[in-house]
């Protein structure tokens, strides 16, 4: 499974950004799929949002109530749209899914990062 992250850029506090995953195959089979980041300067990559088959959703509460994970099956996408950025919310940005259907780390399979930065 090959994922491919686009989307990220350089936005004003309070902006919008929309990140998109094209996964190299049917999603239909994937039952979980994720966005995660990683600050600069931080090792660790915090687990963002999450959905499963069935649409059920996960969020960090630093993103609840701004940003919507979706998925489109028939265009083997995933989206994350991000409202209300603050520069705290600056990382590169990882998509991920796996088969077993879980909203909670870990993912298998990741795609490479998009940067997004929040200017205040």
């Amino acid at each position: 499974v090959q994922l491919q992250a686009s989307g990220g850029g350089l936005v004003q506090a309070g902006g919008s950004l929309k990140l998109s995953c094209v996964v190299s195959k049917n999603i239909f089979s994937i039952n979980s799929m994720a966005w995660y980041r990683q600050a600069p300067g931080k090792q660790h990559r915090e687990l963002v949002a999450a959905i499963i088959t069935g649409g059920v959703t996960n969020y960090a509460d630093s993103v609840k109530g701004r940003f919507t994970i979706s998925r489109d099956n028939a265009k083997n996408t995933m989206y994350l749209q991000m409202n209300s950025l603050k520069p705290e919310d600056t990382a590169v940005y990882y998509c991920a899914a796996d088969y077993i259907t879980t909203l909670k780390p870990p993912h298998d399979y990741w795609g490479q990062g998009t940067l997004v930065t929040v200017s205040s």
